[in-house]
């Protein structure tokens, strides 16, 4: 076949025309007032009408939803009187069958060759697909977020089968307790408990088992039960870890630091027994003013040896005096997201709180934590003792 320019041409010409009128996109040219001037069969076809129904009949925003009629007069035709052009907005058309058709809509505005606006073009892309795949990604997002809280729900209720519900009250010594968790998504392994040993004194521990989740929730729930039946049983504080040693070693699942000890109140103050199994030191503030770690060096994980070794100190508190003790997720957070916090600083930071009491104390730790951000990536358990200082009014219940 032989190609002459004008059999070219006219081929150009009848190509142009139906490309436009059967795009696989809508086109629909309007008046500045929005009656509909020109309108392809892809659009057409879409929106059931005939193309005599419409043009110079209707104005575009008559086809458009009840709140999509009202964005497209308030902020899409004065946005695009202003800029001469906008693109990309999620709207919805009404079907000749009254159906929606969820659409996106770019539009420009055609200038006369003295730079007066004639027409608006606007090119209409069908968005069903896409709504479809919108509503899909929410669908699976709302799934997921209920995933998440029943998760999150099942977390919140393990743990708190792995703390006393009620902390006892103890004749002369203020006791308190708290627990801050790293994530809400997860179990952690910090644990502490109070409890009557019988006459004048109370048993009491704080540990940390290696790991989060449901297995180390096991081994806390074991550790839990094996030192208040070996308190029971024997509540010297060597014996009592030293059988909890026993049975952790025996079972091969985790390690854990631990601190364990008796509080006896006497005449205006408690005398404290305490044994710890590789543990962080506590810190004690006396109500001089003064601050010092309780250190007992030697102590060995628990779990890990057949017979590890277990250190053991007295101290004695008086009015003013708080004994703190605390896992490591407070004093190994990160400060500003790089440095670790360190006991030295907890005990820098809250010396100045004396003469304090165990809830002064348990708060100011908790605003540290709190403070911290996203720098405490574990948990942590808090446990206080305190001697109220002399002259305290004790508030009324």
């Amino acid at each position: 076949m032989t190609w002459d320019s004008g059999t070219f041409a006219a081929l150009l010409e009848d190509s142009a025309e139906d490309l436009y009128d059967n795009a696989p996109c809508g086109y629909v040219s309007t008046l500045l007032d929005g009656t509909i001037a020109k309108i392809n069969a892809t659009l057409l076809a879409w929106l059931g009408y005939d193309r005599d129904e419409l043009v110079g009949r209707r104005r575009f925003p008559e086809l458009l939803t009840v709140g999509g009629r009202m964005y497209y007069e308030t902020h899409f035709a004065p946005l695009l009187q202003m800029q001469g052009e906008i693109g990309g907005v999620a709207l919805e058309v009404r079907t000749a069958d009254g159906t929606r058709l969820p659409v996106l809509l770019t539009s420009t505005v055609k200038n006369g060759p003295g730079g007066e606006a004639q027409l608006i073009r606007t090119t209409v892309f069908d968005a069903r697909d896409r709504r479809a795949y919108e509503e899909e990604l929410l669908r699976a997002r709302q799934q997921a977020e209920r995933e998440r809280d029943k998760a999150q729900q099942l977390a919140r209720t393990l743990q708190q089968t792995l703390l006393p519900p009620a902390l006892p009250v103890i004749p002369g010594v203020q006791v308190e307790a708290r627990y801050h968790p790293a994530s809400l998504d997860q179990v952690g392994g910090d644990f502490y408990d109070v409890f009557p040993l019988g006459g004048d004194t109370w048993g009491f521990f704080l540990g940390d088992v290696s790991g989060k989740g449901v297995d180390a929730a096991v081994v806390t729930s074991l550790t839990r039960y094996t030192l208040r039946a070996a308190a029971i049983n024997n509540p010297d504080p060597v014996s009592v870890l030293k059988n909890l040693n026993t049975v952790l070693n025996h079972a091969k699942s985790r390690l854990c630091t631990v601190i364990y000890g008796c509080i006896r109140p006497a005449g205006d103050g408690a005398t404290v027994t305490l044994a710890t199994g590789g543990h962080t030191p506590p810190l004690l503030l006396r109500a001089d003013g003064t601050a010092e770690l309780v250190e007992l060096p030697g102590g060995q994980l628990v779990g890990v040896l057949p017979d590890a070794r277990v250190v053991t100190t007295e101290l004695r508190l008086t009015p003013g005096d708080v004994l703190l003790c605390y896992t490591d997720g407070l004093t190994e957070a990160r400060v500003d997201g790089a440095v670790r916090y360190s006991e030295e600083e907890l005990r820098d930071d809250l010396a100045g709180l004396a003469p304090a009491t165990a809830v002064s104390v348990i708060a100011a730790a908790g605003r540290l934590l709190a403070g911290f951000g996203d720098g405490v990536e574990d948990d942590t358990a808090l446990l206080a003792f305190g001697v109220e200082p002399l002259g305290a009014i004790s508030p009324v219940s």
